[in-house]
C-alpha cells in the first residue's frame, strides 16, 4: 500500500494556520448571520435568530468544504459505438439468472475467483450488509476514505439509472469504456467457470467478480463493499473485511432469509470474519444478540451504536443538517450532512465508526481522526436517489425505499426537512414487496396517492397496487396512472392546484427502479 497522511489530528506545527482559517470562518459566519438578518428585515419578516445562526452554520461549512460533488448517476455513452458496446454488455449479462433467482451457494464466485487470481486478496476491505441504508452508508465510508487520500473501490447494488454505477473507483462510477474492457477481460474466464458448474454464473456473479477484478488492476487501496442479498452465501463474501458493517436489519425478501429479525440475522451475520471488527447500527433485540453470538465465536471486536458510538447532536440545517457525532475515539462536532432525515445521521455515526476501525481508533488508537477532513467529507457526500430534490415548483422528491422499515424512515425525513402543506405520492413498486406495510407507513403523509408501475418484469400491476391503496387510503385518495410519466404529470398538476406558493411537493418512491426511471423523465442524467 502506498504512503498516505496521518489520518488523525495534525501535529502543532499547524496550530498557528489553523487559528488563521478559524478567524476567518468565524468572520465569514458573522457576517453571513448578519446578512441574513438583514434580508428578512429588507423583506418585512421577523426572523428566529437561532434559524439565522443554523442556517449560517451550514453555509460556512459549505464554503470551507467545498459544495456537495456531482451525483455521479452517468447517462447513456455520447459515442454511439461505446453505447452499442455497452448495450451489448448489458445484453449478455441479461441472458444469465437475475438477482431474484438465487441458487444458495459461494461456489460458482469462488471458482471464478480461484481462475482470476483472487484478485479480492489484492486490497482490504470493508465489507457491509443489513437491511436499509447499506448503499448511503458505502458512499459515506468512500467519502470519508477518498478524504484521507485513500484509493477507493466501491460496489453496490441495485443501480438507479445504468449498471455502471454499481462498480466504482476514486468515487465516481467507472467509465462505460472501462466497464466494457473489465466485462471482455473476464469473460473467457466466466465461460470456463460456466462450463464446469451446475448452473451457469448469475447476474450478479459476473458483476462481482467484474468489480474485484477491477479494483486489483486499479488498484485500490481499500474496496468498500455491499452485500446483494443476505450475507453467508451471497456473491460478494469471498472477501474477508477486517470491518464489517451491519446497517438496521429489517423484515425484507422474508421468503429467501427469514421471517424475523433473528433469522435474517443469522444470515447477515455471515460476513463476520475471524478477528474482523463489527460495526453495529442500532438493532432489534434479537437481531443483536445473534450478531453478537457470532462475533464471539470468530473472536471480532463489537462497535454498538449508541454504546461506543452514535449521534450526539443532530439540528435542521440548510440543504440537510448539523451534526454532532460520538466516534469510537472522541467527539466530532459540526458536521454538515447534505442529507435529509434522521436515518442519514445514523448511517453517518456507523460510516464514521466503520472507517475509524479500518484505522485501527478503538483497538489501541484512542485518539480522533482529523475532524477537518471528517467535515469536508461529510459535506461532499450525495445519494441519488435517497430524499433527493430533483426539481422545484412544486418541489418533487425522489426516495427508494421499497419496504415498511425504509417507507417510515423515509414519511419521518420527509415531514422533519420539507414542512409540505400537502404531499402527493407517486408510488410504483415490485411484485415481491410487502406493499400493504409499505403504504401503510405513508398514509398518515400523503394527501393523495398516485399508483403506478416501472418497465421492470417484477413491477407490480398497477391496478393490483391500486387494489390495496384504496383499502388503505379510501377510494377518494387514490389515483391510477400505468404509466410512469402520466403519473408524475398527475401527481405534478394534483400539487400545483394548491398554487404555486401554498407549499405543495410530490415524493416518488417504492422501488429503486421507479426512482431511476423518474429520474431520467425529470431530466437527471
Amino acid at each position: 500500500m502506498s504512503e498516505h497522511p496521518d489520518p488523525f489530528d495534525e501535529s502543532d506545527a499547524f496550530d498557528e494556520q489553523n487559528d488563521q482559517d478559524e478567524s476567518h470562518a468565524s468572520d465569514t459566519f458573522d457576517k453571513i448571520v448578519d446578512a441574513g438578518e438583514t434580508s428578512s428585515a429588507a423583506a418585512g419578516r421577523d426572523r428566529d435568530p437561532d434559524l439565522a445562526v443554523i442556517e449560517a452554520g451550514s453555509r460556512t461549512l459549505r464554503a470551507q468544504a467545498g459544495m456537495p460533488q456531482a451525483d455521479h448517476v452517468p447517462a447513456r455513452p455520447a459515442d454511439p459505438e461505446v453505447d452499442k458496446a455497452l448495450r451489448e454488455v448489458e445484453a449478455d449479462l441479461a441472458t444469465r439468472w437475475g438477482e431474484t433467482k438465487l441458487e444458495p451457494s459461494v461456489a460458482r464466485i469462488e471458482a471464478l475467483m480461484d481462475v482470476l487470481g483472487e484478485p479480492q486478496r489484492a486490497y482490504p476491505s470493508i465489507h457491509i450488509t443489513g437491511t436499509n441504508g447499506k448503499t448511503s452508508t458505502a458512499r459515506m465510508i468512500e467519502a470519508l476514505l477518498s478524504a484521507f487520500e485513500l484509493r477507493t473501490g466501491r460496489y453496490t447494488s441495485p443501480h438507479v439509472q445504468s449498471v455502471t454505477e454499481r462498480i466504482s473507483l476514486d468515487g465516481a462510477p467507472v467509465t462505460a469504456e472501462r466497464f466494457i474492457e473489465t466485462y471482455q477481460d473476464i469473460k473467457p474466464y466466466v465461460e470456463m467457470v460456466d462450463a464446469s458448474q451446475d448452473y451457469r454464473l448469475s447476474f450478479f456473479e459476473v458483476l462481482t467478480g467484474m468489480a474485484y477484478a477491477a479494483f486489483a488492476d486499479a488498484p485500490v487501496d481499500v474496496a468498500v463493499v455491499e452485500v446483494g442479498m443476505g450475507g453467508s452465501w451471497d456473491a460478494t463474501n469471498v472477501i474477508d473485511g477486517s470491518v464489517a458493517v451491519v446497517t438496521p436489519i429489517d423484515l425484507d425478501h422474508t421468503d429467501r432469509l427469514g421471517s424475523t429479525p433473528a433469522e435474517i440475522a443469522v444470515e447477515k451475520a455471515g460476513i463476520i470474519k475471524q478477528g474482523a471488527t463489527v460495526v453495529l447500527a442500532q438493532q432489534p433485540v434479537d437481531a443483536a444478540q445473534v450478531m453478537l453470538k457470532k462475533a464471539v465465536e470468530v473472536d471480532a471486536t463489537v462497535a454498538r451504536e449508541g454504546m461506543e458510538f452514535g449521534v450526539a447532536a443532530r439540528e435542521i440545517a440548510v440543504g440537510g443538517q448539523l451534526l454532532t457525532l460520538r466516534g469510537l475515539g472522541g467527539e466530532y462536532d459540526q458536521i454538515f450532512l447534505p442529507l435529509y432525515g434522521a436515518h442519514q445521521a445514523h448511517n453517518a455515526a456507523v460510516a464514521l465508526a466503520a472507517v475509524e476501525a479500518f484505522f485501527g481508533v478503538g483497538a489501541g488508537e484512542s485518539r480522533t481522526l482529523d475532524v477537518d477532513t471528517v467535515r469536508t467529507a461529510f459535506a461532499a457526500v450525495s445519494t441519488p436517489g435517497r430524499l433527493e430534490v430533483v426539481r422545484r415548483s412544486p418541489t418533487v422528491v425522489l426516495d427508494a425505499a421499497h419496504n415498511p422499515a425504509g417507507a417510515r424512515a423515509t414519511a419521518a425525513g420527509v415531514t422533519e426537512s420539507f414542512g409540505f402543506s400537502r404531499l402527493i405520492g407517486v408510488v410504483g413498486a415490485s411484485d415481491d414487496k410487502d406493499v400493504r406495510g409499505f403504504l401503510e407507513a405513508f398514509e398518515p403523509i400523503f394527501a393523495e396517492v398516485v399508483v403506478t408501475q416501472n418497465s421492470s418484469h417484477r413491477a407490480m400491476d398497477a391496478d393490483e397496487l391500486a387494489a390495496v391503496a384504496v383499502e388503505v387510503f379510501g377510494d377518494e385518495r387514490v389515483v391510477v396512472e400505468p404509466r410512469l410519466d402520466d403519473a408524475l404529470e398527475a401527481a405534478i398538476t394534483l400539487a400545483e392546484e394548491e398554487s404555486e406558493f401554498a407549499g405543495a411537493g410530490v415524493l416518488v418512491t417504492g422501488s429503486v427502479i421507479t426512482v431511476g426511471e423518474a429520474r431520467l423523465l425529470l431530466g437527471k442524467g
